[in-house]
């Protein structure tokens, strides 16, 4: 592929504009689709909710299934709506604590080249084609984040909310990590290598919280997100 010298040039006009094929032009109803759909039914959505992350390949006979599971149970029988990517895995373990409390239980699926399915524990189930249109989702429609043992997914939807927070373009809310074993490797970085190179501050470490109990979430949560 040839980019044009210029970045300001008629050229480089012109090279965009010739590279915008139809496909293109069609992606961007579909995406609007996404968006429109995403808005209209979680508008319908009157509980604050919560978002939990966490690892699709946690097994049901794990201790983060289970804590996962707690938490959107007691989250959900204090007034909360639970909000997951939909899949397996801690999410569905969200899913399923909210809807043993009776509670919204709002998957945001993401369409896989490996078909992730939808876990059974959602009342309030969406289909996303896009990562992008769903970020959007989670980050307008939640009012706290849950953040248990996960991947390059779950660290991706941590970092997109780190960072909209850092550079002040959304309010701050309440991000909490799960399991200090798990993260604090990380959080070690953050202070050793970002921190003392200057590219964060000290207040940036405090965006988030480390915890590991299902108490110290809840109590949490019910602190700082009020209904």
């Amino acid at each position: 592929m040839r980019f044009p010298s210029n970045s300001n040039s008629e050229e480089n006009q012109q090279y965009w504009l010739d590279s915008f094929k139809a496909g293109d032009s069609w992606r961007l109803f579909k995406i609007m689709s996404e968006f429109v759909d995403g808005f209209d039914s979680l508008a319908s959505v009157t509980k604050p909710a919560v978002s939990i992350f966490g690892s699709a390949r946690t097994s049901e006979d794990d201790p983060n299934y289970q804590l996962a599971v707690e938490v959107g149970r007691r989250l959900g029988e204090a007034g909360y709506a639970i909000m997951t990517g939909g899949g397996p895995g801690v999410m569905e373990a969200g899913n399923r604590g909210a809807t043993e409390a009776g509670a919204p239980s709002i998957g945001l699926n993401i369409h896989l080249p490996f078909e992730q399915a939808q876990n059974k524990y959602t009342s309030l189930p969406l289909e996303f084609r896009y990562f992008f249109v769903r970020k959007v989702m989670l980050i307008k429609y939640a009012m706290a984040f849950i953040c248990m043992p996960g991947g390059f997914g779950t660290l991706d939807e941590l970092f997109e909310a780190l960072t909209l927070i850092q550079t002040r373009r959304i309010k701050s809310f309440p991000i909490v990590l799960v399991g200090s074993s798990y993260w604090s490797g990380l959080v070690d970085w953050m202070r050793e290598t970002l921190l003392s190179s200057g590219s964060i501050t000290e207040e940036d470490l405090h965006i988030f919280e480390i915890m590991d109990s299902a108490d110290d979430i809840v109590k949490y949560i019910r602190r700082t997100v009020i209904i």
